[in-house]
């Protein structure tokens, strides 16, 4: 049974995947009004991704027999400046949830949570792939500057990004 400081920060954490679900949401959205499908591609397939890995931690307290409990989500950015500024704030959004996953780690290392932190071990490895992604993106950027012509070529490629769901079980 989990411990009720790990509960909450669990809970806490829903509420941090949901929201950067409807931040890339906004960003897919924004993308889209620029007309650069691609991009909004790549930012809808992330917001469905970060869903999924609320979910999975919803499906992790329903099955330790703890209580779930959703907090309000606030409302993300509507402007962006810019597809390099976009990605940075994705990179900079990445950071911020990998320190709270490394928070989660904490209070499961302090509560000798054995469950939990093997559990968290996944999203541990997911941060370090989402933040190596958001830099990659952002090298490429950096690198196209302002030539239409590759930023064309990067949205084409970024277009084939394909939504894979989540196996939501233990080894998922």
């Amino acid at each position: 049974m989990l411990k009720e400081k790990m509960t909450e920060a669990l809970n806490k954490q829903i509420n941090e995947e949901l929201y950067s679900a409807y931040l890339y949401l906004s960003m897919s959205a924004y993308f889209e009004d620029m007309g650069l499908k691609g991009f909004a591609n790549w930012m809808m397939v992330q917001a469905m991704e970060e869903r999924d890995h609320a979910m999975k931690i919803y499906n992790y307290l329903v099955n330790q027999g703890a209580r779930v409990k959703l907090y309000e989500i606030k409302e993300p950015p509507f402007e962006f400046g810019s597809i390099k500024n976009t990605f940075e704030e994705v990179l900079k959004h990445e950071q911020h949830i990998t320190s709270k996953i490394n928070e989660l780690v904490d209070i499961a290392e302090e509560l000798k949570d054995r469950a939990t932190f093997n559990f968290l071990q996944w999203y541990i490895d997911e941060q370090v792939e989402e933040e190596e992604n958001a830099r990659d993106i952002l090298t490429r950027l950096e690198f196209v500057g302002d030539d239409k012509n590759a930023l064309f070529m990067l949205d084409r490629e970024l277009a084939q990004r394909q939504y894979v769901p989540l196996n939501m079980n233990k080894e998922g």
